[in-house]
């Protein structure tokens, strides 16, 4: 059957969210699927669409994401949009993914991975280490709060909401001494002024998923699914497989801080887990290495151990028993 390509006329939906990062993530999108089928930009229309998670209010206003939702916040509009036939691909931050998909949607296509680690943000500072006792840490991220006071238990640590651009501006207001950013968004966004130091992932386990895109489609679409397998980049799904297999397996959400890192060197899979205590007391981390094609099941069989040693109440922020 011969692959119907889109056309100026009739152009290939791209659906995303509209901060600066989603959309050069589309943009990427686009490039790619026009070099790989000879296609000129005109033949994508990029669909902003607006989630629960863009509202301006609950970002000036610095609501924790676990009050306004979960990690569907920022794809539970998109997901609709794409379902309903207004879209016909949605791209994504792999990282705001829940690890299930509604029915009829499918997530399998990933570009290539982007650096993955974090960024410490400061114009003066270069380190956690360097920051004064109870300096004022801004961040949004469960994950970076358990593991600053984890490190750095006289943090105070205060919700920070937004895209680059309103974070980067609040820090310049002094609403706090330093913020984090993933380095994937600052290489993406080509925002080299930014005051960023890359922080090695030895010190600071990332996200699962950090600085991938994740290209979602309806099942049923044999076009887009053709066209999205020529722009699939294999190793970063191999990785992925057995991070959200990881993720999956502790049942990771937006009020769980969950790290987990995935690697391929000499043919082998090596996949770095943690979880900690929410208000950091307490971090578990283990490292496994195999092949790569049982990812999946090393992520699992990692959650299953990584659990065992939590025991009951860890995530969930019980307080330790001493």
């Amino acid at each position: 059957m011969t692959l119907t390509l889109p056309t100026p006329a009739s152009p290939l939906k791209i659906g995303t969210r509209g901060s600066p990062l989603a959309l050069a993530q589309a943009y990427e999108t686009r490039e790619r699927l026009g070099k790989a089928f000879d296609l000129p930009n005109e033949a994508f229309e990029i669909v902003v669409i607006k989630t629960t998670g863009d509202n301006r209010a609950m970002i000036d206003a610095d609501r924790p994401l676990k009050e306004i939702g979960n990690k569907g916040l920022f794809t539970k509009e998109i997901e609709e949009a794409l379902l309903n036939g207004d879209i016909d691909i949605a791209v994504h931050s792999t990282k705001d993914m829940p690890v299930e998909q509604p029915g009829g949607l499918v997530l399998d296509t990933f570009l290539p991975r982007e650096d993955v680690r974090d960024a410490f943000i400061s114009p003066s500072l270069s380190s956690i280490h360097d920051l004064a006792q109870g300096s004022v840490v801004g961040t949004s991220s469960l994950r970076r709060r358990a593991q600053l006071l984890n490190r750095r238990p006289d943090l105070n640590v205060v919700e920070f909401r937004g895209n680059v651009q309103t974070r980067l501006k609040k820090l310049s207001d002094g609403v706090a001494d330093c913020t984090f950013l993933a380095m994937a968004g600052i290489r993406r966004l080509n925002m080299g002024e930014v005051p960023a130091t890359a922080i090695s992932t030895e010190d600071m386990l990332p996200a699962i998923a950090q600085g991938t895109i994740g290209i979602e489609r309806r099942s049923e679409d044999s076009r887009a699914g053709e066209m999205l397998e020529a722009i699939h980049h294999a190793e970063t799904g191999q990785r992925l497989a057995a991070e959200r297999a990881l993720l999956a397996a502790l049942d990771g959400s937006c009020e769980t801080p969950i790290a987990g890192l995935a690697e391929i060197q000499d043919g082998q899979l090596r996949l770095r887990g943690e979880v900690l205590r929410p208000d950091g007391s307490e971090a578990i981390a283990e490292d496994v290495t195999g092949a790569i094609a049982d990812g999946a099941d090393m992520g699992r069989a990692l959650a299953e151990s990584l659990l065992k040693q939590a025991g009951p109440g860890f995530l969930t922020g019980e307080t330790k028993k001493v």
